[in-house]
């Protein structure tokens, strides 16, 4: 069988949501099935790090895709061509767009359909695409994939689409993320410079990841704690976002930029609590990852993440400050919360496994073509 997949987000050095979870799929799917051949599909360059093994091929399709106009040529044009030259038995594209009328079994991951909800959050063009071709992707796959219970219900009323298209499966955990010792923890905070415990987020900084309230939170919480700083890791994901910041508090939020897994996962470990409150998420892939770290979560209460989330993390209204606020307080100072929401996490972070959900999405791929 020859099995295509979009691979563009896989970007070297600056692999965030989407490139991980592709990595994580397509490094497994092409071990566990060395007799089946698989395409994979850049818009640039390839990192030789994606070469993978004898039974990939990796292919370059120009131009790249950096702007909504360019994702229009590269899907609907050029790759179109290329996977149609190819003579493949299926296409699976990880970030959910398509080459639209291809004759191809076709299955496309949808993580979120946030452009439908909070269309502000995103550039005019990026927004005018997204809410333009999503609908068309979700109606033209074959099959969706989707990596929440709460996003399938999303797909379903807002591009009504039938049930029995969409499958749910979740995402993983990477293995670097694993608890520390004390000390440990201490030299980690020291090789970043941070000199206090501190509440941790992850995430791109987009507008949905919600970055202004939780600083302003932190803020307010830090007017009556000065034992305890905040850690912001992550890059910017459109240029023309503003954080405020009361100047008092500026040595105490750090900005950390793009992490690699590694650090970022001793960053994880060593933090006091995880601290995400995103209004509007598809899975929270960090959640998991703070659970792995027996890291406490403090997160906010929409979208999915009470579903990913469950027993293991104290909840707060990601539209409130003094909430938020509140919520860092708490945890902070009862300890007895924090090791139930740890021990709470240990249980819930087996649902997220990347060998069982690669094997899943296998038993799709299985099913398109048989």
């Amino acid at each position: 069988m020859r099995i295509g997949i979009n691979t563009r987000s896989l970007l070297g050095q600056k692999l965030e949501g989407f490139g991980n979870y592709t990595l994580e799929l397509v490094k497994r799917l092409t071990e566990n099935q060395p007799e089946h051949t698989f395409i994979l599909y850049f818009d640039r360059p390839v990192d030789p790090q994606f070469s993978f093994g004898s039974n990939v091929i990796c292919k370059t399709v120009f131009p790249p895709t950096r702007h909504p106009f360019l994702y229009i040529v590269w899907f609907q044009w050029c790759l179109k061509q290329a996977i149609q030259k190819d003579k493949l038995d299926i296409f699976w594209s990880p970030d959910g767009m398509l080459p639209l009328g291809s004759k191809l079994p076709t299955l496309a991951t949808i993580h979120d359909l946030n452009f439908e909800h909070y269309p502000k959050d995103l550039p005019k063009w990026v927004a005018w695409y997204y809410k333009t071709y999503f609908p068309r992707f979700a109606k033209a796959a074959d099959k969706i994939v989707t990596v929440s219970n709460t996003t399938k219900q999303d797909i379903i009323s807002s591009y009504q689409i039938s049930s029995e298209k969409i499958s749910v499966i979740y995402n993983g955990v990477n293995t670097c993320y694993q608890p520390l010792d004390e000390e440990a923890k201490s030299l980690i905070r020291k090789s970043q410079r941070l000199n206090k415990p501190y509440f941790l987020f992850v995430g791109s900084l987009h507008p949905r990841k919600n970055i202004n309230r939780l600083v302003a939170a932190f803020q307010e919480f830090a007017k009556s704690d000065s034992s305890t700083d905040l850690v912001i890791v992550g890059a910017a994901m459109w240029k023309n976002q503003i954080i405020k910041i009361d100047p008092q508090f500026t040595a105490r939020i750090h900005f950390l930029g793009h992490l690699e897994t590694d650090a970022l996962a001793q960053i994880m470990s060593a933090a006091t609590a995880f601290v995400y409150v995103p209004y509007f998420e598809g899975f929270g892939m960090p959640l998991a990852e703070a659970m792995a770290s027996h890291t406490p979560i403090i997160a906010g209460d929409q979208s999915c993440l009470p579903e990913i989330a469950a027993n293991a993390a104290l909840f707060v209204d990601p539209f409130d400050v003094d909430s938020i606020a509140n919520g860092m307080k708490k945890l902070k100072n009862d300890v007895a919360l924090r090791t139930q929401l740890i021990e709470a996490g240990k249980l819930r972070v087996q649902a997220f496994d990347w060998d069982l959900a690669a094997l899943q999405i296998w038993q799709e791929i299985q099913q398109l073509v048989s």
